[in-house]
């Protein structure tokens, strides 16, 4: 499934032939752009299994210039969850609609394959990706306080392919206490 976008780049899911070609540019990519410290398991993990679901955006010469890598699976014996694992745009290209494309394919290829909803985490500070994932109509469901090694929170959004349980539908704020502060003179 490779096709040429309106902007001239390449959109190509992800073969494990090219391994040898793009893994070393996938994690450099992605580590410059995401807070986590991802080991060469972790992208082994998704890329051995659910590969096809992974997509790159590529210029003329074949350079990496985003991607996007994501699995689909039961969720809890329940509801077949797609779920974005991460999305990285090299910074020089970014505004140009390459990680909306990225985040189209994946999305459109994981309701070909009958999700039933797709979930994601993204940096509470991290506002463009989540207006970029609101757009495609994705809604937060929760806030996962300290989630990232870097101590920084998260949101979990959620995009609802089929019709959801309606207690799944409202956001859940952290349930961490809050202290109580003296009533003010």
């Amino acid at each position: 499934m490779d096709e040429i976008g309106l902007d001239g780049l390449q959109y190509v899911q992800y073969n494990s032939s090219k391994e040898s070609v793009y893994l070393t540019a996938i994690r450099t990519l992605i580590s410059n752009d995401l807070s986590e410290p991802y080991s060469i398991y972790v992208y082994r993990y998704f890329l051995y299994q659910w590969g096809d679901l992974c997509f790159m955006a590529l210029d003329a010469q074949e350079n990496l210039l985003g991607v996007v890598i994501s699995k689909l699976e039961p969720h809890r014996g329940g509801p077949l969850r797609g779920y974005i694992a991460m999305l990285a745009v090299k910074q020089e290209h970014r505004g140009r609609g390459i990680a909306t494309k990225l985040v189209r394919l994946a999305i459109d290829i994981m309701i070909e394959r009958e999700a039933d909803e797709i979930a994601l985490e993204t940096e509470v500070t991290n506002t463009a990706a989540m207006k970029l994932y609101e757009r495609l109509g994705f809604l937060k469901s929760k806030r996962l306080h300290r989630y990232y090694l870097n101590g920084n929170s998260a949101f979990r959004f959620v995009l609802f392919i089929k019709e959801p349980p309606l207690a799944r539908l409202d956001f859940e704020e952290d349930a961490k206490p809050q202290p109580e502060l003296p009533p003010s003179a």
